[in-house]
């Protein structure tokens, strides 16, 4: 039965082809993009899906982007005590995010950034602490 639904589908296939029913095909001539989903549970992968077409992050992607941006605050900050709390929110972030995935998160992904944020970021001067 399988053979024969096979054979059927494919006479279409072909007959389509000659008539030039593919031709000018939306995307044409452009590589195909895959999503790479094999860090996602196989069990949550149609969940993100629809999570991801709807314009929602899953957990762990919303909490990297929350980290990002709050390093891209702390980069902005010149007040020293808002520079030491958006330290501490930062800090709060990456700790969530690692107990969540119960490894540790990657910020050096983007070395240079993040080379320039720790550069940018002093440390504050507390009472009776020498300089």
């Amino acid at each position: 039965m399988l053979t024969i639904l096979h054979l059927l589908a494919e006479e279409k296939i072909q007959e389509a082809l000659r008539q030039g029913e593919f031709d000018n095909l939306e995307g044409a001539g452009k590589p195909l993009v895959f999503e790479d989903d094999s860090n996602v549970p196989e069990d949550l992968r149609m969940a993100y899906k629809m999570l991801r077409n709807a314009g929602c992050l899953p957990p762990d992607l919303q909490s990297e982007k929350e980290i990002n941006t709050a390093m891209e605050l702390l980069a902005g900050m010149e007040d020293e005590a808002e520079r030491h709390r958006q330290i501490q929110k930062l800090n709060y972030l990456v700790m969530s995010l690692n107990a969540r995935r119960r490894t540790r998160i990657d910020l050096e992904k983007n070395q240079l950034y993040y080379d320039k944020v720790v550069e940018r970021v002093s440390l504050l001067k507390r009472p009776g602490q020498g300089s």
